[in-house]
Parts: C-alpha cells; structure tokens; sequence
C-alpha cells in the first residue's frame, strides 16, 4: 500500500485503486459464477432500467399516437406487440410502462429504506423506553389495511392536487407502509451487533451514540437494508400494477402495465396479446427483482456462506 498524509498529519496507508477494482472484478466474477440465475436476473434489471431512463430511444412509434386505420392488429413487424383498440402500439406503451413502475418502484423503496434504517437503528440501540414507543408506532402502521389506506390517499390527493402529485402520494404512501416491516428486520440486526466488544470499546473510548451509529452499527445493517430494497421493489411493482388495473395509478393517456391489463379486459378473449404482453413485463421483473434479492441475501448474508 502506498502511504499517505491523513488530515491530522500522521502516516497512513491509502488503498490502491487497482486493488479495490480487481477485489470487484473477483467480487463480480463469483458472483457470476455461484449465482447463474441471480445473473441472469440482474441482466434483466439492466435492461428494465435502461428502457425505464429512456423508452423513447427503444420505442417505434409514441406511446399516445392513435392509428383507428389499423387497430387490433396482430403482432407484427410495424407493431411488435400488435396494436390495441385505439391503434396505438402496444410495444411503445409497455416500454413507457417501465418507467411508471420502476420510478414509483424507486421512489418507494427509498422512503421505506430510510425510514427503517432511522427507526430500526434508533429503536435496537437505546432500547427501554425509546425501543418501546417505535414499536408501538410500528403496530399501528401495520394494523393499517394498507391497500384501502392507499386507495383513500390516493383518491383525496388527486383530486386536490392532480395526477402527478397523486403519484408522488402513491409512491410516498408504500414507503412509509413498507417501512414498518422493515424496520423490525433492521432492528433486529441492530441488537445483535450492539452485543459485540467492538462496540463496548467504542464506548468506553468516549465516541458518542451517533458516532457508533454511523461508524460501527450501519455497516453492519447495510446489508439487510439493500437485500430488503430488492425484495420490496419488487412487491412496490406488483402493488402499483393492481392500482393501476383498478384505476388508481397513472392516469390516461400516459401508460402504465395495471392500466393496460385493465383496458385490455373486454378484448382479451380475441385478441389475446393485448393482456399477454404487459402482464409478461410484470412477471418478469418481479421474478427477475426476487431471484435478484435472494442471490444477494445468499451471498452478503454471512449465516448462508458456505451452505451451497
């Protein structure tokens, strides 16, 4: 290691660059190699969120260009998903449906990460009292019945403030509920790594509850939060698609795979396709998301190393 001059101006040891990068390219490589399925999992998630940043760059036609001449038409090479009722093309309209869901998806899982991150470290930490009243509040949003809880929110938002702010109430909604869940996990985690000596010797060297926090427990919980964020996103992706199917997600023109579902229902029996395709774009991703989490829950999840 090469030495280096820290800011209080004693000798320390910097980390080559080269090292970091070939200790992440044998990272990668093992991964590939236990985890074929998670690979292959985690090459669907990149085209997903490629087409999600940019479904214009991938579409052929616009999402909302209505073609009456040539509705319901068969898959075909001008419409590679064939087209719906109002002779728009279904291909456009499922790529521009990434992006609902996977920003929703985004969104969502964001809140509830750092929501269970505060509560679940806070409550595992200082414990007693504190512990007591976070799971208590805990209770509550779980006893909520979450789904007519977003319908409610979502119904009195959009109304007042429109449809994109509605989304933003949406997204903002299933963080806060997945939170809660969450949070128990991260709690958990959090109690065990306060039990260990590293910890008891940053006390007794005076750091302060926030630095232990930050410098010895989150580290630690890392890895439950992200294996949790896989998880999620793909259940945040399955819950907005029944919004949608039942007309609370994006409104019209803009598309969303629910709402495609939804239309589709009174053709579905002629023209198949129609359902098939967007319902294919939902599985996937919630199967690619979920086999995604359990490959990274295998491999960062020191109690599974070495089961195989």
């Amino acid at each position: 290691m090469a030495a280096r001059e820290t800011a209080n101006g004693s000798l320390g040891f910097a980390r080559p660059v080269e090292g970091i990068l070939a200790r992440t390219r044998r990272s990668l490589l093992s991964f590939v190699r236990r985890k074929p399925l998670g690979t292959f999992s985690a090459l669907i998630l990149i085209v997903l969120f490629i087409v999600a940043i940019s479904p214009s760059t991938f579409a052929t036609a616009s999402y909302d260009e209505i073609d009456l001449l040539n509705r319901l038409q068969g898959p075909s090479q001008e419409h590679f998903f064939g087209s719906d009722k109002q002779g728009r093309d279904v291909f456009s309209r499922v790529l521009f449906g990434a992006r609902t869901s996977v920003l929703i998806g985004f969104a969502a899982v964001t809140i509830a990460a750092v929501l269970s991150t505060l509560i679940g470290i806070s409550s595992g930490y200082y414990g007693g009292k504190v512990d007591l009243t976070f799971q208590r509040f805990v209770d509550i949003v779980q006893a909520f019945p979450g789904l007519i809880f977003i319908i409610f929110l979502f119904s009195v938002f959009s109304a007042l403030v429109g449809s994109f702010m509605s989304q933003v109430v949406l997204a903002g909604t299933l963080g806060f509920l997945f939170s809660a869940g969450s949070s128990r996990v991260v709690r958990s985690q959090t109690i065990s790594t306060v039990q260990n000596t590293y910890v008891e010797a940053a006390r007794v060297v005076g750091a302060t509850d926030r630095r232990i926090m930050v410098r010895h427990v989150f580290p630690n919980v890392f890895t439950v939060i992200i294996i949790n964020v896989s998880v999620q996103l793909g259940a945040v992706i399955l819950i907005e698609s029944a919004l949608s199917f039942l007309g609370f997600g994006v409104q019209p023109p803009y598309p969303s795979w629910g709402r495609m579902l939804n239309e589709a229902q009174l053709d579905m029996l002629l023209h198949p396709y129609l359902a098939f395709f967007p319902g294919l774009a939902i599985s996937l991703s919630v199967y690619a998301l979920n086999m995604f989490g359990d490959a990274l829950r295998d491999v960062l999840d020191p109690r599974l190393r070495g089961t195989e």
